[in-house]
């Protein structure tokens, strides 16, 4: 089976194609190869497609895209002209699904589903819990729907999926119930897809079993959260309602006093919309040192030009994950492994130090040399950065969204359980 894989963002649309092997019902199947990868970046402007074709250079091109569906169109424009794999046909006509990242599932999807007009319009209904992500996805949905055939199926795989197993006194807010039951409010959780690709490369690298097991996912990245992961399943993550709860992020404030809305609202004489955007838009790493939400030039500064507010940043930033691992140290009663993953978790060696310093009376050890070392991982494996013989491993992995959409897809339209 030959699987199309769209990871929509807010502004960015990654795909790759890949070819599974005839055992694709396996509840283990991998795909035996990627075809080609890449993404589209910068969707509302000046985009830039960039791809690789399985064992020729990397191409690249521009051009102005207002939305996902524009990018949809460009990507399958380019497709088309592919002969990728050695297919007889171009590469997009030679797609036998597609499988869809969409943010939010709410309560109703739990688990990856073929898309029809009515999942269509529940994504949509969604939209007010993600407006960032979810009307970027439908839009991917919407274009790829226009350029292929009505009879290759199209799978949605939910970011809030995974966080699904959480226990009942974990989801919810100590809210009036009928309140929070009439709209929905309750802790979803996000990044699923990333965790779950993370606990996944852990338990096939290192040969460990699922049952029993405990582990801590630190996604970093510009969005960041944390989840306990008990026997494969989440019981427990850092974001909430929306993406704004928990860690500290790149324009993301994390955990906030929700009286400080409405304190701000008098004092600065804006609305809660307009306040809401400060919290998601301009806080954060970016709000903390005033300079930039990016984790290399933070440090950069920080070290070179002694820049305290950006200081402060990392700071406030490793506290944050430290607190939240303690947190989670306790809801598990320990841990076999903590696996940090993200742009930051995987390329910042400096801040997993800095994160796991003091750490050292619940077992957490790093090892400074196997840490420095542990950078430029190839998608889907993990390293240990951790010293030897330690009661709490420490590993760096590197997330594979795509290839878990795509064996999701997979599993959806084989029916392996």
């Amino acid at each position: 089976m030959r699987v199309l894989v769209l990871n929509s963002g807010s502004s960015s649309l990654k795909f790759r194609v890949f070819d599974f092997g005839r055992e694709a019902s396996s509840r283990d199947v991998r795909p035996d190869r990627t075809l080609i990868k890449g993404a589209v970046k910068d969707i509302g402007d000046t985009a830039c497609l960039e791809y690789e074709v399985e064992k020729k250079p990397g191409m690249k091109t521009t051009q102005v895209i207002s939305d996902h569906h524009q990018a949809v169109r460009w990507l399958f424009e380019q497709l088309q002209q592919l002969d990728c794999g050695g297919a007889k046909s171009d590469c997009l006509a030679s797609v036998q699904a597609v499988g869809h990242r969409v943010v939010h599932g709410g309560e109703r999807f739990s688990q990856p589903v073929v898309i029809t007009d009515r999942v269509m319009e529940e994504v949509d209904a969604l939209g007010e819990l993600a407006p960032l992500h979810n009307p970027a996805c439908l839009e991917g949905i919407r274009g790829a729907r226009a350029m292929l055939s009505t009879k290759i199926p199209m799978v949605a795989v939910f970011d809030t999926a995974f966080h699904h197993t959480m226990p009942s006194h974990a989801k919810v807010y100590a809210l009036p119930h009928e309140l929070a039951h009439r709209h929905h409010i309750r802790r979803y959780g996000f990044h699923g897809i990333a965790h779950a690709s993370l606990v996944g490369s852990y338990f096939e690298r290192t040969g460990r079993p699922s049952e029993p097991s405990r582990l801590i996912t630190v996604q970093l990245g510009n969005g960041c959260s944390i989840s306990a992961v008990k026997d494969g399943k989440s019981v427990e993550t850092s974001m909430g309602f929306t993406p704004l709860e928990g860690l500290v992020m790149g324009t993301r404030c994390g955990d906030l006093d929700p009286s400080i809305v409405n304190y701000l609202c008098q004092k600065e004489k804006a609305d809660a919309s307009e306040v809401d955007r400060w919290l998601n838009e301009q806080s954060g790493l970016l709000g903390l040192s005033g300079k930039t939400n990016d984790m290399r030039e933070l440090l950069q500064a920080a070290e070179r030009d002694r820049h305290e507010p950006s200081q402060m940043a990392i700071e406030v930033f490793c506290y944050r994950v430290k607190k939240y691992i303690g947190a989670y140290l306790a809801v598990l009663g320990g841990a076999d492994a903590i696996v940090f993953g993200g742009g930051i978790g995987e390329a910042a060696p400096d801040i997993r130090r800095r994160i796991c310093e003091g750490m050292e009376w619940c077992g957490l050890r790093l090892d400074p040399h196997l840490n420095r070392a542990a950078i430029g991982l190839q998608q889907g494996d993990v390293a240990r950065i951790s010293q030897d013989g330690q009661p709490v491993e420490i590993y760096v992995g590197a997330a594979d969204e795509e290839t878990w959409i795509a064996r999701e897809t997979v599993h959806c339209l084989t029916g392996t359980p």
